[in-house]
């Protein structure tokens, strides 16, 4: 089995719980909040999930159909706190485009 096909495999039987260890959070910024109009919703999503993964749990915890999943990788940031280096975290971010008719009210949470 080639690594596409073991990820649709390992997609098709998510737990619930491994659908909430997936996707982290919505992300609810300005550019996230532009895109509900084109029927795009954007997570936060476990540095290790792969696009069948992220499209099977949005589908089995919102209940809706998805059309396509792109992934970004955001390295962290090296910042200084109080004169000492630190490095921030890396986030994996996923933009959700929805089939047509359906929406994601994250304001009412989870069904």
């Amino acid at each position: 089995m080639n690594r596409i096909a073991a990820a649709h495999h390992r997609a098709k039987h998510l737990s619930r719980e491994a659908m909430f260890e997936l996707i982290r959070r919505p992300v609810i910024t300005e550019k996230a909040t532009l895109l509900n109009e084109l029927n795009q919703v954007v997570f936060q999503v476990a540095i290790t999930a792969s696009k069948p993964e992220i499209k099977a749990a949005i589908e089995g915890l919102y209940k809706v159909k998805v059309a396509a999943v792109n992934t970004v990788l955001t390295k962290g940031k090296t910042k200084r706190f109080k004169g000492r280096p630190g490095v921030r975290s890396d986030v994996k971010k996923a933009y959700v485009s929805l089939a047509a008719g359906q929406s994601i009210d994250l304001t009412s949470g989870l069904a």
